[in-house]
Formats: structure tokens, sequence, C-alpha cells
């Protein structure tokens, strides 16, 4: 059966602005072209949109072209405004931007992990209504009559835990902090006029990925995120998979060789996260005569990962100078040669935690085979290419099943990102939505 008009129409302007989203300011002529829509439709789509506020003409193409067929076309940036917030378990990152994703204001908070739940909730609101502020928007709605471009549509957070499926809600979680579970409702009370939805973390930073990061080519994969904590996101079919409570993704409770003791519902000691989470990735370099920061937060064990692959770059540029040496026939001790057959201590530390990577990626691909494997957080991010070969290479000796595995280009930002762009999603699906625009 064929659709009727106004279904048609409706179609076609979402396709039309999913375009404009995504390749930018267009032509009428480049809509053509990207729909496969006639001339007259496309002129009529596009005065409907016009007229209904969603797009304007933001420029002409090419430098001698005028006239009509020369008018750039771009969705209303201004029509609404969004903010991301990652919050973790030290503080609060926020990022407002316009309905585009063009960044206007970010801050970032830290809270005490000594701070109650009431002044922790207070110091985070008070974050996101400063940043707004310095983006020009104001905390409250428009009064009644009057137009609401401009204001603060949509909110989305990045929490780590568990979030309800029934109620969207984080739920109760082990180790974190109270003031994670009450802040979407602070936040709601406070901008009235907003829309507040809460994610897992992981599941942000692997949309991230997807969209803006190492995974664009690839419709199943997995995130492996290393941080101050551990977890896996998974996207099949390019759909994110959350499971039947929400809680798809949480290796860190995966029980494990090399730990003293099982994980249990409250705590996830014992598990993969007590190999790969930061404590334990600090502790590991310890072991290896690295030196280590004193609070072994993620940051921190990125810090080592960092200095590890650089000392181990450097180690392999002089092994080949001494190799070059040799070739010439000017082979010489050097001091700051390593024992035969002995690797450097940053060369073992890789190594080892490699090993331990391994174990947990293994386990997520002899379940999912997904073919890619993304080591994010900052953790995944610092060790790059070269950790991200090193868990590739054990995982070819452990699995069948052919996987590759790469380093994260986004790290610790990819949560904000990923929060950044489901509050945009979700703002176009209600403005974008299709309605009478005759």
């Amino acid at each position: 059966m064929p659709a009727s008009p106004s279904t048609a129409r409706a179609i076609n302007d979402r396709l039309a602005l999913s375009l404009l989203q995504q390749e930018g300011p267009l032509t009428a002529g480049q809509l053509k072209q990207l729909t496969g829509l006639s001339r007259p439709t496309v002129a009529d789509l596009v005065d409907r949109l016009a007229v209904a506020g969603l797009i304007t003409v933001v420029g002409e193409s090419g430098e001698q072209r005028r006239g009509p067929n020369a008018r750039l076309y771009g969705i209303v940036a201004d029509r609404a405004h969004l903010a991301a917030l990652d919050v973790r378990t030290g503080g609060v990152g926020v990022l407002v931007s316009d309905l585009v994703g063009r960044v206007l204001a970010e801050a970032s908070v830290p809270i005490g992990g000594d701070t109650g739940t009431g002044p922790a909730v207070e110091q985070a609101v008070a974050a996101v209504e400063r940043t707004l502020k310095r983006a020009g928007l104001a905390a409250a709605p428009p009064r009644e009559g009057v137009r609401a471009r401009g204001r603060l549509h949509t909110v989305g957070i990045g929490a780590p835990g568990l979030i309800d499926p029934a109620s969207g809600d984080l739920r109760d979680s082990g180790g974190l902090p109270a003031w994670h579970r009450s802040l979407a409702a602070a936040l709601q009370e406070r901008l009235p006029g907003a829309r507040v939805t809460v994610e897992n973390e992981t599941n942000l930073a692997a949309l991230a990925e997807q969209r803006e990061g190492v995974a664009r080519d690839r419709d199943t994969f997995v995130l492996l995120w290393l941080g101050h904590g551990v977890g896996a996101a998974v996207v099949l079919d390019g759909t994110l998979r959350r499971g039947a409570s929400g809680g798809t993704g949480e290796i860190g409770f995966l029980p494990v060789p090399g730990t003293p003791s099982l994980p249990s519902a409250w705590d996830c000691d014992g598990g993969f996260h007590s190999l790969a989470g930061s404590a334990a990735v600090c502790s590991l370099a310890a072991e290896h005569g690295l030196p280590v920061p004193a609070a072994p937060d993620g940051p921190a064990a990125a810090e080592v990962i960092r200095a590890a692959v650089a000392a181990t770059a450097g180690e392999e540029a002089r092994a080949k100078g001494r190799t070059a040496d040799r070739a010439g026939g000017r082979a010489e001790a050097r001091a700051d040669a390593a024992p035969s057959g002995a690797a450097p201590p940053a060369d073992r530390f890789l190594h080892a935690l490699a090993d331990r990577i391994a174990i947990g990626a293994a386990s997520v691909v002899a379940v999912l085979d997904p073919g890619c494997v993304v080591l994010g957080g900052e953790v995944g991010q610092a060790g790059g290419p070269v950790l991200a070969g090193l868990v590739e290479e054990r995982l070819r000796r452990m699995s069948p099943l052919l996987t590759e595995v790469r380093a994260s280009t986004l790290g610790g930002t990819a949560v904000l990102r990923g929060a950044l762009l489901t509050a945009r999603d979700r703002a176009q699906d209600e403005l974008f939505a299709p309605r009478d625009r005759n």
C-alpha cells in the first residue's frame, strides 16, 4: 500500500534533516542528489522546514554563484541546546552545546569523597547552572507564549553503574557515591524545562567510538573500558545491547584466575576489576620497579602507561642504534644497555598488563565473536597501538576467532561525547518528529 501524501512528506523531511545533520549545510541541488527526490519535492520540503523554523539559509555555495540555487541550507543550531555530564566518583564534567553539537561552554568540578550527598549534588547542579550561564542560556523554561528557541532541551548524563531498563534510573551499586543516584532528580527539579536522561558511561563511550572514533567502520564490536574501573559495551549489528537488567558488559565482576577471591553481588573485588582496574595497573607497575602516583585512579594509571610506552619506544630506538653500530663494525659496550636476554622494566610491565587484559577480552570474544575489541577509557587510549598490538597478539594465541584490537582515540572524553550525542539524538527525535507542515 503506498504511503499517504502526509506520510511521504514526513519521511522526506526527516531524511533531509538527517542529511543536513550528517553532512552539514547543503544546497537544494545537493539535497536532490543525495535524497533522489525530484526538484519540486525538494523545493517543497525546504519551504516546509524553513517555515517550521528547523532550517535556514546559512550561506552560499561557491565564490561566483548567486541566486536561489546557490543557497546553503543548514539546521537552525540555536533552536535548542543540550547539556552533557560525565559523572565520576571524584567529580563531574559538564559540556553545553547547540543542536548541531557545537560546544559553547564546558567545565570540570572535583567533588571530594568525604562530601555528603546533599552538598555533592548541590556542587554538581551548580556547575551545570554556571556552565549554562557561560553559554548564554537560562536554566528556567521560556514564558508561556514565547518561542522556545535557545532553551535547554535535553541533558544527557553518563555515570558508572547499572541503569534500570524499566525506570531509566541509576541503580544502587556498591562502591559508588550515593550522590550519583540523586543527581538526575535534582537536575530535573532545577531545570524543569529540560529532559534529563541517564546512561551507563561505558555504553556512551561505545556510542562515541562508533560515531566519531575508531569503530566508525564497525557494525559489531566490543568496547573494553579501562579506567578507574573496568567495563564493556556490546554493539551488535549496529545496535547497543543492554541486556535484560541493563547489565550487559559488567565485566568487572567476571571471575578470573590470578585473584585471591571471587567477586560478590556487591563488590567486584576478585573479578576482572582486580586485574585491570586502575589500582591493579598501578600496583603491577610498582612490582616492575616503575614509579607510580600516590592516587591510583584512572588518570594516574594512564600516566604510568604513557611513560612505559615512551620508555619502550626509546629503548627500541637505542636497540636499533646498537644494531647499526655493529653492522658498521663499531660495536661498543653501553652503560645503559640491558643485560643479554633481559627486557627493560617498562617492556615487561606492558607485556604483563597485556596478559591481564587479554583474559577479559578473550572471555568476551569467546561468547560474542565481535571481530573487533576497542580498548577504551584513559588506560586504553594511553596504551595506544602498542598495548592494543600486545593484546591482539595474545588473543591470536588464546582464541581461534579472528579479532582485531584497536586503541581508543577518544579515551576519557568518550563519555562526554557519547552523552552529548545521545542528548542530541533525543532532542532531534522530538524536534524533527513528523508533523503536519503544510
